[in-house]
């Protein structure tokens, strides 16, 4: 078996483009997140990068580009160039275990990162939010802004992705139950903000009448969502939930364009896991917890202080 990964990792190193670790630093650390195309995973990466710095460490990135083929092979690629680690956000929980596993067999620690991988032995540490009290934050401003119930649209992310499964699972935790709170339309968005915008469109045209809230799995959704629901017209009338304290949703909660975001710390995450990562490969500290999770926070405009990214709006 060993044999037959050995030769598909040589393969995949000749698409991975990247410098050999032997190139760089003494220690190396494969950064790989689902997509630089969302701004989520550059800010987490941006922090990888910076903590691997402050840490005396080299880092090689990779860009799955939404995509769990190029993610995986650029795994593999990693694993047979020799680094020393792999800090990971992968692009989909179950597809990506294979690729996580033949790094654990072959020696590489793994530190996974805002999305966890069940069903692999060996994992070092998982660093994330808990993506359930997330989802039940949202929940809760939901009955504090519709204490006498509301009809609710719940935009989904990838379906398949921890983080999509966890906050659905929260919002519902709160609101499942409760005749008041009415999930009229529940439908997946993908994480995208153009699916957002084209999937709120289609929703808001089969109802007889607007919902009162739009609560998103993460904010470019509840942004493309915003953009369709301005364009009919409703601003005043629908509340708009996003997920993920991105700068422009900030100013998008700070100017009444959403309602409220949630704030999951993913530079926290990011630094927390590569210092989990660079104390294991350099003095072998093994973390006294496996799973490290750090609570999410609704962002309103009373709280907005509290925002990670706040000091990056204009």
């Amino acid at each position: 078996m060993f044999q037959t990964t050995r030769r598909l990792l040589l393969a995949s190193t000749l698409a991975f483009g990247v410098a050999s670790p032997s190139l760089a630093q003494d220690t190396s650390i494969l950064t790989s997140v689902p997509s630089l195309g969302f701004p989520f995973f550059v800010h987490m990466m941006k922090a990888l990068e910076d903590e691997a710095a402050a840490l005396g460490v080299a880092t090689v990135q990779s860009d799955g580009q939404n995509s769990t083929p190029k993610q995986t092979a650029d795994v593999e690629a990693a694993i047979i160039q020799g680094v020393n680690g792999i800090v990971i956000s992968p692009s989909d929980v179950n597809a990506m275990a294979p690729a996580i596993q033949t790094a654990v067999e072959n020696g590489v620690p793994v530190v996974t990162i805002d999305r966890r991988v069940d069903g692999v032995d060996g994992i070092l540490a998982h660093v994330g939010a808990d993506n359930v009290i997330g989802g039940e934050a949202q929940g809760r401003y939901i009955m504090e802004m519709f204490p006498d119930g509301a009809r609710i649209v719940n935009l989904q992310g990838q379906p398949g992705a921890s983080p999509a499964i966890d906050r659905n699972k929260g919002v519902h935790n709160v609101l499942d139950g409760n005749d008041k709170y009415q999930f009229i339309v529940e439908q997946t968005a993908n994480f995208a903000r153009d699916q957002g915008l084209s999937v709120t469109e289609s929703i808001l045209a089969g109802l007889d009448s607007p919902p009162d809230v739009i609560v998103a799995a993460n904010d470019d959704m509840a942004l493309g969502a915003a953009e369709a629901v301005k364009a009919q017209g409703l601003g005043d009338q629908i509340k708009i939930l996003g997920f993920d304290a991105l700068p422009e949703a900030l100013a998008a909660v700070k100017d009444g364009t959403l309602a409220a975001t949630v704030e999951q710390f993913p530079g926290g995450q990011s630094r927390k896991a590569m210092q989990i990562m660079v104390e294991f490969v350099k003095d072998g500290t093994v973390p006294d917890e496996s799973l490290v999770l750090l609570e999410p926070i609704a962002i309103t405009t009373d709280n907005i202080d509290q925002a990670e990214r706040l000091g990056e709006l204009n």
